[in-house]
């Protein structure tokens, strides 16, 4: 390494060096050389004592050397992270149950007893996801606002917002609303419990974006699309952070023909034979199938598309037909129709956390 050294001073300062200078260090070189080919300790650790002090006459230590190769390697790591996640692979979260129990969106479980104890907890939120909340009334409320809270772009909070007190906890408003059944308009006593319970993060996933540059994309692919150009959701769009992100596994390229006649997917008059589409349409718990009609999603507007076993649709040039395999509560193309080809972001590639039994390449 010192040899090394030496001789990349010498590229970088042959041009400034004296004549005296450059045979010194050529001379304490081959010493070190010569020392290195004899094998023996003490002239090696002489020559290199030797070598060391003429390098680092020419080419003294500068006191922001650290500084400036700790910054160095810090700026080209985040450049190379930023390339990756621009053009490579891109991590994303599962928020909600649409893909269930392909992929897991945040559930919540509610529980009467204590959270386990601290060193469990632990453990279960690095394995599983899982994070414990326990809100209780310090006084009479009632519920007035629920208002979601982001923090980094993947941790959401929601501030419960009351008559006469506030409350921040981590759960997004969904699952409080359908796992902890927290509404607006609810009435809670002094020592009441909001929430208390367990509330398991969506599955992590990495999402290939690379491959669709020189691939089209497959039926049966889970695919990750923005929202931007999908007019009947554009009353999602948030002002801070743009259009939102979904995931579903693609049921229908342009031109395919689909009908739905439950718990069976018809793909051009036929079932598809992707392991996916397979596995949804055997309905075999926790699978339900593909539903036609409206899904149970109180809070949506009906369907417009596959609404009956005797509907087909024709997906539209240049667009792709996303549905969800948890077909019950799935809001996807049979509502807001198909994804614009320019919308598309990449396929969806594995799960890498939690480490549950989704937990790798995702079909």
């Amino acid at each position: 390494l010192l040899l090394r050294h030496a001789e990349k001073v010498r590229r970088y300062k042959i041009d400034v060096l004296s004549e005296s200078a450059l045979a010194e260090l050529d001379g304490a070189t081959a010493k070190l050389k010569s020392a290195l080919a004899g094998k023996k300790d003490a002239d090696i650790r002489k020559e290199t004592e030797r070598l060391d002090a003429v390098v680092g006459k020419q080419a003294p230590p500068r006191w922001e050397a650290g500084w400036r190769e700790n910054t160095e390697v810090i700026v080209v790591a985040l450049i190379v992270a930023v390339a990756v996640r621009t053009y490579f692979i891109q991590p994303f979260k599962i928020p909600t149950g649409s893909m269930q129990p392909t992929l897991n969106g945040i559930i919540g479980h509610p529980r009467k007893e204590a959270a386990p104890n601290f060193l469990q907890q632990v453990v279960e939120f690095f394995v599983l996801g899982r994070n414990y909340i326990d809100l209780v009334a310090q006084q009479d409320v009632r519920v007035h606002q629920i208002v979601p809270q982001k923090y980094l772009f993947f941790f959401t909070w929601s501030r419960i917002i009351c008559d006469r007190a506030s409350y921040l906890i981590y759960c997004p408003p969904d699952t409080l609303h359908s796992d902890f059944n927290v509404s607006v308009g609810n009435l809670y006593r002094k020592g009441d419990v909001i929430a208390r319970g367990a509330v398991d993060t969506g599955d992590q996933v990495f999402v290939d974006k690379f491959t669709y540059n020189f691939i089209k994309p497959r039926r049966g692919d889970v695919f990750v699309f923005r929202t931007n150009n999908i007019v009947m959701l554009a009353s999602q769009i948030d002002p801070e952070s743009g259009a939102p992100y979904y995931i579903k596994r693609l049921a229908g390229e342009p031109g395919d023909s689909l009908r739905i006649d439950p718990p069976k997917l018809f793909i051009n008059g036929q079932l598809p034979d992707r392991y996916g589409f397979r596995r949804v349409i055997a309905a075999q718990a926790p699978y339900r199938g593909y539903s036609s009609g409206p899904p149970m999603l109180s809070d949506r507007q009906a369907p417009v598309h596959l609404t009956s076993p005797d509907e087909t649709y024709t997906v539209p040039g240049h667009t792709y037909y996303a549905m969800g395999d948890n077909s019950y509560f799935s809001y996807d193309s049979r509502y807001w129709g198909p994804v614009p080809e320019q919308d598309l972001v990449g396929r969806g590639l594995a799960v890498y956390w939690p480490f549950n039994w989704h937990w790798g390449f995702i079909r």
